[in-house]
C-alpha cells in the first residue's frame, strides 16, 4: 500500500485539473452514504471536536473513507483546525490502495468543488473578488475561483488583519491586485462574487449589501449552529448545493432560516450533480443574487484521491 504525503497530494491537484475532474465525477455519480458525524466533548469545557467518517465508492473502481477531525482551538497550538487522512481501496477485491494524506485532499477538493460551482453561478464578467477569512482553506479558495474566471481586483477580510495581510501576500502571483480590507459592508457592496471560509456562529455575509448579480459562496459552515450569512441574503438568493441530504441537514446557513420558515426547501433549485449535468437553471445575465453552500460530500474526496492515485502511482 502507497502512502502519499501532503507535498505529493497538492502537486497531483492542480485547480484546473481538478475541477473538470469533479465535474466528471458528479456527471457519473457513485454511491455516497450521508457522513457520520459525531461531537468530542473536552473536560476541560472548551468547544470540543467533530469526527467525520466520509465513505463513497463506485463499482468496479473504487472504495474510499475520509476519516477526519475538527478541532476549532488547534490553531492556538500550532495546529491545523482540520485533520484527516483518506484510505482508497480497490473496490474489486477489497484491497487497499493508498493512504493519502486527507487534509491536503481536503483543501484542493473543497475548494475546486466552489470553483466548479461558481463557473456556472458567478456573472461570466466578474471582475472583483472577496474572501472572507484567512485560514488554510482560503488560498485555495481564492486560486480556483481565480482559475474559473479573471478577476482583476482581490480583496481580503479576516478578523485578525495581520493573518489577512500574510494572505495577501501569498496571492501576488494571480495577476490581479490584491488588498486587505477593514469595512466589511464597503467591501461586500463592491463585490461581484464572495468566498466565505470561516468557523463563525453569526452571520459575516449581510443580504442588504449585495448588489444584484452577486454570487455567494459560503464553505465555512458544517453544524447547524454555524452561520456565515444572514436571512436577508438566504431570502433574496437563488440557492444551491453541493448535495441536498448533506446540506439541509447540516449547515446552519440552511437548517436555521428552513426551521424558522424563512426559506422553504423548494428554495434550493439543486445540486452540484444537477450542475454538471446541465439539467438545471442557467444564470438569466445580471439577476438574481446566487449562492452555494457546500458541507463537503464524500464523492468530491473519491475523485480526488482517484486522480492522486492515477498520478502518483502511474
Amino acid at each position: 500500500m502507497r502512502s502519499i504525503d501532503a507535498a505529493a497530494v497538492h502537486a497531483a491537484l492542480p485547480y484546473g485539473k481538478l475541477i473538470p475532474h469533479l465535474k466528471a465525477a458528479f456527471q457519473a455519480g457513485g454511491e455516497v452514504p450521508v457522513r457520520g458525524h459525531y461531537h468530542i466533548d473536552d473536560p476541560k469545557g472548551g468547544p470540543g471536536g467533530t469526527l467525520l467518517i466520509m465513505p463513497a465508492w463506485q463499482p468496479g473502481k473504487h472504495v474510499g473513507i475520509k476519516m477526519v477531525s475538527v478541532y476549532p482551538d488547534n490553531p492556538k497550538a500550532g495546529l491545523p483546525s482540520v485533520i484527516g487522512a483518506y484510505m482508497l481501496f480497490d473496490a474489486n477485491t477489497g484491497a487497499p490502495k493508498a493512504v493519502i494524506d486527507g487534509v491536503a485532499l481536503t483543501l484542493r477538493r473543497t475548494a475546486c468543488a466552489s470553483a466548479l460551482a461558481a463557473d456556472y453561478l458567478a456573472r461570466k464578467d466578474a471582475q472583483h473578488l472577496l474572501m472572507i477569512g484567512a485560514g488554510s482553506l482560503a488560498p485555495h479558495l481564492v486560486r480556483a475561483h481565480c482559475a474559473v474566471r479573471r478577476y482583476k481586483r482581490i480583496e481580503i477580510w479576516n478578523r485578525n488583519r495581520s493573518s489577512a495581510e500574510a494572505l495577501a501576500a501569498k496571492l501576488t502571483d494571480t495577476g490581479a491586485s490584491v488588498a486587505v480590507v477593514d469595512d466589511l459592508e464597503s467591501a461586500q457592496r463592491a463585490a461581484d462574487t464572495i468566498s466565505c471560509a470561516t468557523l463563525s456562529r453569526e452571520p459575516l455575509v449581510r443580504g442588504d449589501w449585495l448588489k444584484p448579480g452577486t454570487h455567494v459562496d459560503l464553505v465555512g459552515g458544517f453544524t447547524p449552529l454555524m452561520r456565515e450569512a444572514d436571512d436577508a441574503t438566504l431570502r433574496r438568493a437563488a440557492i444551491w448545493v453541493d448535495t441536498r441530504a448533506g446540506a439541509m441537514k447540516e449547515a446552519g446557513d440552511l437548517v436555521d432560516p428552513l426551521n424558522r420558515g424563512v426559506i422553504t426547501a423548494d428554495a434550493v433549485r439543486g445540486d452540484l450533480a444537477d450542475l454538471a449535468r446541465n439539467d438545471a437553471w442557467c444564470r438569466p445575465g445580471d439577476q438574481p443574487l446566487t449562492l452555494f453552500k457546500s458541507v463537503g460530500t464524500a464523492l468530491e474526496d473519491l475523485a480526488a484521491a482517484e486522480l492522486v492515485a492515477a498520478t502518483v502511482m502511474a
